[in-house]
């Protein structure tokens, strides 16, 4: 059987409250800073470019200490600071800090209120509260992490399947079936390379 873990961030949603957040003043006091807004999006540029083999100047940990230096002088960077695009770009990153699970969960927390606020993307926070939950031990309530099943496109252990699609509309997703019809076509693919890939038999 053919299981792998799925690149769903190519297909981008269209992704500080709390004790913890730092010295983030109030989204009123928050002028945008268009260098910590350019420096979001090249870490998301080389997070996306590694995704797809390339090298990048930094990986995913990397990439993570120095969100978190963020999140430690700014709160969470929501739209109010970095931009619609730099707030997307910091979940991308937090996204992919499966290697700091602490830190994966700290930021879920600093962007509920973000998002509550429309400061950040109800759909990203989304696709962070599925990761969160799968990455310890739990089941996912939206369905936005899928693995390639035999070339088929397959949920990852979802909570409440009947009710799933009212929480993607709510989080402004589409139904679960139109998302998983939009990955047959890669799934196929990486099926169809893993197959040609395995050495056959001989006589």
């Amino acid at each position: 059987m053919i299981r792998t873990a799925l690149l769903v961030l190519v297909l981008l949603v269209t992704a500080c409250g709390g004790d913890d957040a730092g010295p983030s003043p109030s989204p009123s006091q928050r002028e945008l800073d268009d260098e910590l807004r350019t420096e979001l999006l090249a870490m998301k540029e080389q997070d996306q470019a590694e995704r797809t083999g390339a090298v990048a100047e930094w990986n995913d940990q990397e990439r993570t200490d120095r969100l978190a230096e963020i999140v430690d002088e700014h709160g969470w960077p929501g739209s109010d600071l970095v931009g619609a695009d730099g707030a997307s770009a910091a979940w991308v990153i937090a996204q992919h800090s499966d290697l700091d699970p602490e830190f994966q969960q700290r930021a879920l927390e600093l962007m509920r209120p973000a998002a509550e606020a429309g400061l950040a993307d109800a759909g990203e926070l989304a696709y962070l509260e599925d990761r969160v939950a799968l990455n310890t031990g739990g089941e996912q309530v939206y369905g936005t992490q899928i693995a390639c099943v035999d070339g088929v496109p397959e949920p990852a252990p979802l909570a409440d399947p009947e009710t799933v699609d009212e929480r993607r509309a709510e989080a402004g997703l589409e139904p679960l079936d139109e998302y998983l019809a939009t990955l047959n076509e890669a799934c196929a693919a990486e099926a169809a390379a893993s197959a040609s890939a395995t050495p056959q038999g001989g006589g």
